[in-house]
């Protein structure tokens, strides 16, 4: 088990409840996503968690995958999923290289609140462009902890900042606007919508579709 699978294993028991604090921004990633959704869509919600996100998106596609690199994080989600009863959802726990995932499957690929978590972030999305199928479409959502705006006054970004770059918990990148913008861009995609869902923290929608 490596360091980052650890530590969100860890916080699997108590991730609803934390993520209750940024509730605003998950309904407005909710609903501007299911703008871009079709009912015949195959979706995979990258870094899905407990599955809250999976779980709103499902009606409004055909067959929806999440998968987390915690496996307590995909048990919660898994538990969810017994009471539900939805046979459109599925919870596996892999990584986006796992290759069980097949390449060019996916109308769409939801990716809330993780690409600024990951280790190697041009080949994650180098990744996310060879499962989208031509013209399919990345939807994400990205706290930009770069933004001076971010940081004016919150003590716990600093906090994060500094806990992070100690290996305390796992690689956080600080993008600005601007940079995350090239980051997508720069790997066949062309960004369709942006919109900023809350400024303390800064915290950005993109949709981008893949280049055919």
């Amino acid at each position: 088990m490596n360091k980052a699978e650890k530590f969100w294993d860890g916080s699997a028991n108590k991730f609803d409840k934390r993520a209750e604090r940024f509730e605003e921004n998950m309904v407005k990633t909710i609903k501007n996503a299911r703008k871009h959704l079709k009912d015949s869509d195959r979706v995979l919600d990258y870094g899905c968690a407990t599955g809250t996100i999976t779980y709103e998106i499902a009606d409004n596609v055909k067959e929806i995958l999440g998968i987390d690199l915690s496996s307590k994080m995909i048990d919660i989600a898994k538990s969810k999923a017994d009471q539900s009863k939805n046979e459109k959802i599925d919870f596996t726990q892999a990584t986006i290289f796992d290759q069980r995932l097949s390449e060019k499957y996916f109308d769409a690929i939801l990716a809330s609140d993780i690409i600024h978590l990951v280790e190697d972030v041009q080949k994650v999305v180098q990744r996310l462009n060879e499962l989208l199928k031509p013209g399919g479409l990345l939807i994400s959502s990205t706290p930009c902890l770069g933004e001076k705006k971010t940081f004016k006054g919150h003590f716990l970004f600093f906090l994060i900042f500094t806990l992070s770059k100690v290996g305390i918990v796992p690689s956080i990148s600080f993008f600005k606007i601007p940079d995350l913008e090239h980051l997508i861009t720069s790997e066949n995609f062309k960004i369709i919508e942006t919109e900023s869902l809350s400024h303390s923290p800064e915290e950005y929608f993109i949709v981008a579709k893949k280049i055919a």
